[in-house]
């Protein structure tokens, strides 16, 4: 992890980016954390590519980062968002000398983590605050007094730990079906999955898109789009990308990558946050 200093009015070069990871996991499976310090000045071409994951954001420090939705901005603080934040490439962010500790949460254990799911957020941000009101600034509180990024995932882990154990998670069908189709990488067929399960078809649909906040053909779809637009970022060519990740043809991959990100393929590839996605999530 390099020590960056930041000069002003320069714009963050994502290359120069201070990420760091925790050195143990998480102790809540389905927890994975990540911390971000940004020198200079983020700008609002910084945008939000969607990904199958709950997120947290818990800024701290002194510089502020500001996110705009198309329906206005508003500071990203502590925020909340559910799987598939950022489709059609409307979220961006901006900021100045931004630090920030990320959580991506599987979908099944976040209404036991946080107290919201997937459902209630609908792809969209929550301010943390609405959420947990004073522990969520308590611990920002924290997080700016600790040493070290080491120290900071170790106090946000052990809050959700003991949010975690006072929650019921998800069916455990619906857990398993996500699995399955997150190891799949998309590629699995709904009503195997149900048959996988022991439920119908519709029961399965119904309590995937109760409990997750999509349908199984959603998550599915949003997994597989995860899996190719990373492929692209490491260079591989979109015949390929398109041939390995179940896409009809190069056609379908270019539609689906601007549906969700308003990008072809070509500049997807050079998207900041993606490029710094492999050094921060490394297990993704």
């Amino acid at each position: 992890m390099r020590s960056l200093a930041s000069t002003p009015g320069r714009r963050a070069d994502p290359a120069e980016w201070d990420v760091a990871r925790p050195w143990w996991p998480s102790r809540v499976p389905g927890v994975d954390m990540a911390g971000f310090g940004v020198p200079g000045t983020l700008t609002s071409s910084l945008r939000i590519v969607p990904h199958p994951a709950v997120m947290l954001a818990l800024e701290f420090g002194a510089g502020a980062a500001v996110v705009h939705d198309g329906t206005g901005t508003r500071p990203v603080g502590g925020l909340v968002a559910g799987p598939g934040l950022g489709a059609g490439g409307a979220v961006r962010v901006s900021g100045s000398d931004v630090m920030c500790l990320q959580v991506r949460l599987s979908p099944v254990v976040a209404r036991a983590a946080l107290g919201v799911g997937p459902a209630e957020l609908g792809g969209a941000m929550v301010s943390l605050d609405d959420l947990w009101g004073r522990d969520a600034s308590r611990l920002r509180e924290r997080l700016a007094e600790a040493a070290s990024w080491q120290e900071r995932f170790r106090r946000v882990d052990a809050y959700l730990a003991r949010r975690s154990a006072e929650r019921r998670p998800v069916d455990p069908e619906v857990a398993r079906a996500w699995q399955r189709i997150a190891a799949g990488r998309g590629l699995v067929r709904v009503d195997d999955l149900a048959a996988e399960v022991g439920w119908s078809r519709r029961r399965l649909w119904d309590r995937f898109r109760t409990q997750l906040g999509m349908p199984p053909k959603s998550a599915a779809k949003l997994i597989r789009f995860d899996r190719a637009v990373h492929r692209l970022v490491a260079g591989a060519a979109p015949t390929q990308v398109a041939a390995d990740g179940g896409y009809f043809d190069q056609s379908h991959l270019h539609r689906d990558v601007r549906s969700f990100t308003g990008l072809t393929p070509a500049a997807v590839a050079a998207e900041p946050f993606l490029t710094v996605d492999d050094t921060a999530w490394p297990g993704r």
